[in-house]
Protein backbone atom coordinates (compact mmCIF):
# COMPACT_ATOMS: atom_id res chain seq x y z
CA UNK A 1 0.00 0.00 0.00
CA UNK A 2 2.93 2.55 0.75
CA UNK A 3 4.56 1.50 -2.17
CA UNK A 4 2.03 2.28 -4.62
CA UNK A 5 1.58 5.86 -2.87
CA UNK A 6 4.41 7.09 -3.14
CA UNK A 7 4.59 6.17 -6.93
CA UNK A 8 1.28 8.16 -7.12
CA UNK A 9 3.08 10.87 -5.41
CA UNK A 10 5.94 10.86 -7.26
CA UNK A 11 4.34 10.77 -10.63
CA UNK A 12 2.29 14.03 -9.44
CA UNK A 13 5.31 15.75 -8.85
CA UNK A 14 6.76 15.06 -12.21
CA UNK A 15 3.67 15.99 -14.16
CA UNK A 16 3.66 19.34 -11.59
CA UNK A 17 7.18 20.15 -13.10
CA UNK A 18 6.49 19.45 -16.98
CA UNK A 19 3.46 22.27 -15.91
CA UNK A 20 5.99 24.98 -15.01
CA UNK A 21 7.47 24.94 -17.68
CA UNK A 22 4.77 24.20 -20.07
CA UNK A 23 5.22 27.50 -21.55
CA UNK A 24 8.37 26.35 -23.94
CA UNK A 25 5.95 24.21 -26.09
CA UNK A 26 2.51 23.67 -27.27
CA UNK A 27 2.39 20.37 -26.82
CA UNK A 28 3.38 20.90 -23.08
CA UNK A 29 0.05 23.08 -22.71
CA UNK A 30 -1.57 20.49 -23.95
CA UNK A 31 -0.22 17.50 -21.70
CA UNK A 32 -1.34 19.63 -18.89
CA UNK A 33 -4.61 20.55 -20.27
CA UNK A 34 -5.11 16.67 -20.22
CA UNK A 35 -3.57 16.27 -16.35
CA UNK A 36 -6.61 19.09 -15.59
CA UNK A 37 -9.46 17.06 -17.71
CA UNK A 38 -8.42 13.80 -15.98
CA UNK A 39 -8.96 15.17 -12.62
CA UNK A 40 -12.36 16.53 -13.04
CA UNK A 41 -13.61 13.71 -14.86
CA UNK A 42 -12.52 12.12 -11.51
CA UNK A 43 -14.34 14.48 -9.87
CA UNK A 44 -17.12 13.89 -11.72
CA UNK A 45 -17.00 9.87 -11.39
CA UNK A 46 -16.53 10.42 -7.34
CA UNK A 47 -19.45 12.26 -6.97
CA UNK A 48 -21.62 10.25 -9.03
CA UNK A 49 -20.38 7.57 -6.68
CA UNK A 50 -21.75 9.55 -4.26
CA UNK A 51 -24.76 9.83 -4.95
CA UNK A 52 -25.91 6.45 -5.56
CA UNK A 53 -23.56 4.25 -3.31
CA UNK A 54 -24.38 1.25 -3.58
CA UNK A 55 -24.79 0.84 -7.45
CA UNK A 56 -22.10 -1.33 -7.50
CA UNK A 57 -23.94 -3.67 -6.22
CA UNK A 58 -26.48 -4.34 -8.86
CA UNK A 59 -26.76 -6.54 -11.79
CA UNK A 60 -25.37 -5.47 -14.71
CA UNK A 61 -28.48 -5.70 -17.00
CA UNK A 62 -30.00 -3.64 -14.35
CA UNK A 63 -27.31 -1.29 -13.91
CA UNK A 64 -27.24 -0.70 -18.45
CA UNK A 65 -30.82 -0.21 -17.83
CA UNK A 66 -31.04 1.81 -15.30
CA UNK A 67 -34.62 0.78 -14.20
CA UNK A 68 -36.10 -1.58 -12.08
CA UNK A 69 -39.75 -2.79 -13.52
CA UNK A 70 -42.03 -2.71 -10.65
CA UNK A 71 -45.16 -5.49 -10.83
CA UNK A 72 -47.55 -3.89 -8.65
CA UNK A 73 -51.78 -3.67 -7.93
CA UNK A 74 -52.29 0.30 -7.89
CA UNK A 75 -55.24 0.36 -6.27
CA UNK A 76 -54.17 -0.46 -2.59
CA UNK A 77 -54.24 3.21 -0.65
CA UNK A 78 -52.47 4.13 1.22
CA UNK A 79 -49.88 1.46 0.26
CA UNK A 80 -50.38 2.38 -3.48
CA UNK A 81 -52.08 4.60 -5.87
CA UNK A 82 -52.87 7.02 -8.34
CA UNK A 83 -53.51 10.73 -7.50
CA UNK A 84 -55.54 12.89 -9.31
CA UNK A 85 -53.13 13.32 -12.07
CA UNK A 86 -53.06 9.75 -12.55
CA UNK A 87 -49.32 9.49 -10.58
CA UNK A 88 -48.62 6.35 -8.41
CA UNK A 89 -48.65 7.15 -4.95
CA UNK A 90 -47.95 5.86 -1.48
CA UNK A 91 -45.90 4.42 0.76
CA UNK A 92 -44.67 1.86 -1.92
CA UNK A 93 -43.53 4.40 -4.30
CA UNK A 94 -41.86 6.61 -1.85
CA UNK A 95 -39.84 3.42 -0.90
CA UNK A 96 -39.30 2.85 -3.76
CA UNK A 97 -37.79 5.96 -4.56
CA UNK A 98 -35.85 6.11 -1.71
CA UNK A 99 -34.00 2.52 -2.96
CA UNK A 100 -33.27 4.53 -6.32
CA UNK A 101 -31.07 7.22 -4.86
CA UNK A 102 -29.10 4.33 -3.21
CA UNK A 103 -28.69 2.30 -6.33
CA UNK A 104 -28.95 4.94 -8.88
CA UNK A 105 -31.79 3.44 -10.86
CA UNK A 106 -35.43 4.49 -11.27
CA UNK A 107 -38.45 2.26 -10.26
CA UNK A 108 -40.92 2.28 -12.76
CA UNK A 109 -44.02 1.07 -11.29
CA UNK A 110 -46.09 -1.04 -13.46
CA UNK A 111 -50.07 -1.79 -12.67
CA UNK A 112 -51.20 -5.35 -12.71
CA UNK A 113 -53.53 -7.69 -11.25
CA UNK A 114 -52.52 -8.97 -7.51
CA UNK A 115 -53.23 -12.37 -8.31
CA UNK A 116 -50.76 -12.08 -11.28
CA UNK A 117 -47.63 -10.59 -9.81
CA UNK A 118 -46.06 -13.70 -8.64
CA UNK A 119 -46.51 -15.11 -11.97
CA UNK A 120 -45.97 -12.32 -13.97
CA UNK A 121 -41.92 -12.62 -12.18
CA UNK A 122 -41.64 -15.90 -13.11
CA UNK A 123 -42.43 -14.26 -16.90
CA UNK A 124 -39.53 -11.92 -16.58
CA UNK A 125 -42.41 -9.25 -17.02
CA UNK A 126 -41.34 -7.59 -13.75
CA UNK A 127 -37.78 -6.93 -12.12
CA UNK A 128 -39.58 -6.86 -8.63
CA UNK A 129 -43.29 -7.20 -7.35
CA UNK A 130 -43.91 -4.81 -4.40
CA UNK A 131 -47.72 -4.72 -3.80
CA UNK A 132 -48.34 -5.12 0.26
CA UNK A 133 -47.69 -8.85 -0.60
CA UNK A 134 -47.34 -10.56 3.13
CA UNK A 135 -44.17 -12.88 3.18
CA UNK A 136 -45.52 -16.40 3.90
CA UNK A 137 -43.69 -19.43 3.79
CA UNK A 138 -46.10 -20.69 1.37
CA UNK A 139 -45.53 -17.91 -0.96
CA UNK A 140 -41.28 -18.46 -0.65
CA UNK A 141 -42.03 -22.31 -2.07
CA UNK A 142 -44.47 -21.77 -4.59
CA UNK A 143 -47.32 -23.32 -2.33
CA UNK A 144 -50.91 -22.74 -3.47
CA UNK A 145 -52.27 -21.32 0.22
CA UNK A 146 -55.81 -23.32 -0.63
CA UNK A 147 -54.89 -26.72 -1.48
CA UNK A 148 -51.39 -26.91 -0.22
CA UNK A 149 -50.03 -27.99 -3.73
CA UNK A 150 -46.68 -26.90 -5.55
CA UNK A 151 -47.59 -24.37 -8.26
CA UNK A 152 -44.33 -22.73 -9.04
CA UNK A 153 -40.93 -22.14 -8.08
CA UNK A 154 -42.08 -19.59 -5.37
CA UNK A 155 -40.16 -16.03 -4.77
CA UNK A 156 -37.90 -14.20 -2.52
CA UNK A 157 -38.80 -11.46 0.22
CA UNK A 158 -37.03 -8.44 1.41
CA UNK A 159 -39.05 -7.47 4.15
CA UNK A 160 -39.91 -3.61 4.92
CA UNK A 161 -42.94 -3.55 6.43
CA UNK A 162 -45.15 -5.21 9.23
CA UNK A 163 -48.98 -5.11 8.75
CA UNK A 164 -51.88 -7.38 10.50
CA UNK A 165 -55.32 -7.85 8.66
CA UNK A 166 -58.57 -6.11 10.07
CA UNK A 167 -62.20 -6.40 9.48
CA UNK A 168 -64.40 -3.42 8.31
CA UNK A 169 -67.99 -2.66 7.61
CA UNK A 170 -70.98 -0.05 6.94
CA UNK A 171 -70.72 2.87 9.54
CA UNK A 172 -73.51 1.96 12.15
CA UNK A 173 -74.12 -1.70 10.45
CA UNK A 174 -71.33 -4.10 11.70
CA UNK A 175 -74.18 -7.18 12.24
CA UNK A 176 -73.21 -8.05 15.09
CA UNK A 177 -69.66 -9.07 13.68
CA UNK A 178 -66.37 -8.18 16.05
CA UNK A 179 -64.37 -11.49 15.60
CA UNK A 180 -63.43 -13.96 12.65
CA UNK A 181 -65.98 -16.36 14.73
CA UNK A 182 -68.81 -14.03 14.14
CA UNK A 183 -68.31 -14.22 9.99
CA UNK A 184 -70.34 -18.10 10.61
CA UNK A 185 -73.63 -17.45 8.64
CA UNK A 186 -72.27 -14.19 7.45
CA UNK A 187 -70.52 -12.78 3.81
CA UNK A 188 -67.61 -10.89 3.47
CA UNK A 189 -65.75 -9.41 0.48
CA UNK A 190 -62.26 -9.65 0.07
CA UNK A 191 -59.80 -9.30 -2.64
CA UNK A 192 -58.94 -12.67 -5.06
CA UNK A 193 -55.28 -14.11 -4.30
CA UNK A 194 -54.96 -11.78 -0.38
CA UNK A 195 -54.08 -13.07 2.29
CA UNK A 196 -57.66 -11.96 3.96
CA UNK A 197 -59.37 -14.13 1.49
CA UNK A 198 -57.23 -17.26 2.88
CA UNK A 199 -57.78 -15.90 6.48
CA UNK A 200 -61.83 -15.92 5.12
CA UNK A 201 -61.37 -19.63 4.16
CA UNK A 202 -60.05 -21.14 7.16
CA UNK A 203 -62.81 -19.10 9.11
CA UNK A 204 -65.35 -20.76 6.54
CA UNK A 205 -63.85 -24.77 7.76
CA UNK A 206 -63.49 -23.71 11.37
CA UNK A 207 -67.11 -22.78 11.17
CA UNK A 208 -68.63 -25.78 9.43
CA UNK A 209 -66.65 -27.53 11.15
CA UNK A 210 -68.43 -26.50 14.74
CA UNK A 211 -71.60 -27.44 13.17
CA UNK A 212 -72.43 -23.82 12.41
CA UNK A 213 -73.41 -21.47 9.02
CA UNK A 214 -70.24 -21.20 6.84
CA UNK A 215 -69.07 -17.70 5.86
CA UNK A 216 -70.30 -16.93 2.18
CA UNK A 217 -66.62 -15.31 1.04
CA UNK A 218 -66.78 -13.21 -2.51
CA UNK A 219 -63.88 -12.58 -3.94
CA UNK A 220 -62.98 -9.37 -6.29
CA UNK A 221 -59.89 -8.31 -8.29
CA UNK A 222 -59.20 -5.39 -6.27
CA UNK A 223 -60.08 -4.04 -3.10
CA UNK A 224 -62.31 -1.50 -3.93
CA UNK A 225 -64.46 -3.10 -5.69
CA UNK A 226 -65.04 -5.34 -2.68
CA UNK A 227 -65.94 -2.47 -0.33
CA UNK A 228 -68.40 -1.14 -3.50
CA UNK A 229 -70.33 -4.38 -2.51
CA UNK A 230 -70.35 -3.77 0.36
CA UNK A 231 -71.75 -0.42 0.21
CA UNK A 232 -74.64 -1.44 -1.79
CA UNK A 233 -74.88 -4.26 1.40
CA UNK A 234 -74.38 -7.25 -0.98
CA UNK A 235 -71.84 -8.31 1.45
CA UNK A 236 -71.70 -7.77 5.43
CA UNK A 237 -68.27 -6.87 5.75
CA UNK A 238 -64.44 -6.66 4.05
CA UNK A 239 -61.23 -7.65 5.06
CA UNK A 240 -57.89 -6.02 3.92
CA UNK A 241 -54.59 -5.27 5.63
CA UNK A 242 -54.84 -2.70 8.53
CA UNK A 243 -53.32 0.36 6.64
CA UNK A 244 -55.42 -0.47 3.73
CA UNK A 245 -58.48 -0.21 6.26
CA UNK A 246 -57.91 2.19 8.19
CA UNK A 247 -57.00 4.42 5.18
CA UNK A 248 -60.45 2.95 3.91
CA UNK A 249 -62.18 4.15 6.94
CA UNK A 250 -60.97 7.63 7.54
CA UNK A 251 -61.04 8.54 4.17
CA UNK A 252 -64.42 7.08 2.45
CA UNK A 253 -66.92 9.56 2.47
CA UNK A 254 -64.96 11.60 4.34
CA UNK A 255 -65.07 8.99 7.06
CA UNK A 256 -69.29 8.53 7.25
CA UNK A 257 -68.87 5.07 4.93
CA UNK A 258 -67.15 2.10 7.16
CA UNK A 259 -66.04 1.48 10.90
CA UNK A 260 -63.32 -1.00 11.56
CA UNK A 261 -64.77 -3.66 13.99
CA UNK A 262 -62.32 -5.67 16.48
CA UNK A 263 -58.92 -5.68 16.40
CA UNK A 264 -56.36 -6.51 13.82
CA UNK A 265 -55.06 -10.24 13.38
CA UNK A 266 -52.39 -12.48 11.86
CA UNK A 267 -49.66 -9.79 11.63
CA UNK A 268 -46.55 -10.48 9.16
CA UNK A 269 -44.04 -8.56 7.09
CA UNK A 270 -45.03 -7.09 3.79
CA UNK A 271 -41.91 -8.33 1.35
CA UNK A 272 -40.85 -6.78 -2.11
CA UNK A 273 -40.92 -10.30 -3.90
CA UNK A 274 -38.44 -11.54 -6.43
CA UNK A 275 -37.92 -14.64 -8.25
CA UNK A 276 -36.18 -17.12 -7.00
CA UNK A 277 -32.41 -16.74 -8.24
CA UNK A 278 -32.05 -13.27 -8.57
CA UNK A 279 -30.15 -13.03 -5.87
CA UNK A 280 -28.31 -10.39 -6.36
CA UNK A 281 -30.58 -7.85 -7.59
CA UNK A 282 -32.21 -9.23 -3.95
CA UNK A 283 -29.14 -8.67 -2.19
CA UNK A 284 -28.75 -4.90 -3.62
CA UNK A 285 -32.29 -4.05 -2.59
CA UNK A 286 -31.59 -5.12 1.10
CA UNK A 287 -28.64 -3.41 1.26
CA UNK A 288 -30.59 -0.30 -0.06
CA UNK A 289 -33.05 -0.87 2.24
CA UNK A 290 -30.93 -1.03 5.02
CA UNK A 291 -29.05 2.34 4.05
CA UNK A 292 -32.37 4.05 4.17
CA UNK A 293 -33.53 2.47 6.99
CA UNK A 294 -29.93 3.85 8.55
CA UNK A 295 -30.47 7.60 7.04
CA UNK A 296 -33.90 8.20 8.22
CA UNK A 297 -35.37 8.46 5.23
CA UNK A 298 -37.56 5.37 5.62
CA UNK A 299 -38.75 6.58 8.85
CA UNK A 300 -39.85 9.67 7.49
CA UNK A 301 -41.89 8.36 4.61
CA UNK A 302 -43.96 5.78 7.16
CA UNK A 303 -44.41 9.17 9.25
CA UNK A 304 -45.68 10.80 6.49
CA UNK A 305 -48.29 7.93 5.61
CA UNK A 306 -49.08 8.00 8.99
CA UNK A 307 -48.54 4.13 9.69
CA UNK A 308 -45.73 3.80 11.91
CA UNK A 309 -47.19 1.12 14.33
CA UNK A 310 -46.12 -1.16 10.76
CA UNK A 311 -42.56 0.30 10.51
CA UNK A 312 -40.08 -2.82 10.32
CA UNK A 313 -36.47 -1.94 10.66
CA UNK A 314 -34.84 -5.28 9.97
CA UNK A 315 -34.84 -5.77 6.18
CA UNK A 316 -35.04 -9.47 6.52
CA UNK A 317 -34.65 -11.78 3.64
CA UNK A 318 -37.66 -14.62 4.20
CA UNK A 319 -38.64 -13.59 7.28
CA UNK A 320 -42.28 -14.64 6.88
CA UNK A 321 -43.59 -17.93 8.29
Amino acid sequence: MTARTTRRTAATSRIAAVCAIAVAGTMLLTACGDQTKSDDTKKSTDSSKSAAPLANLLPADIKAKGKIMVGSDIAYAPVESTDASGKTVGIDPDIAEALGKQLGVTFEFQNGKFADLIAGLAAKRYDIAMSAMTDTKDRQNGIDGDTKKKVGAGVDFVDYFTAGVSIYTNKGADNGIKTWDDLCGKSIGVQTATFSQDLAKAQAKKCTAAGKKTVKIEDFPTNPEAETRMRSKGVDAVSADFPIAAYSVKHSGDGKYFEIVGDQVEAGPYGIALAKGNDKLRDAIQAALQAIIKNGEYDKIITKWGVEAGSNHDAKINGGS
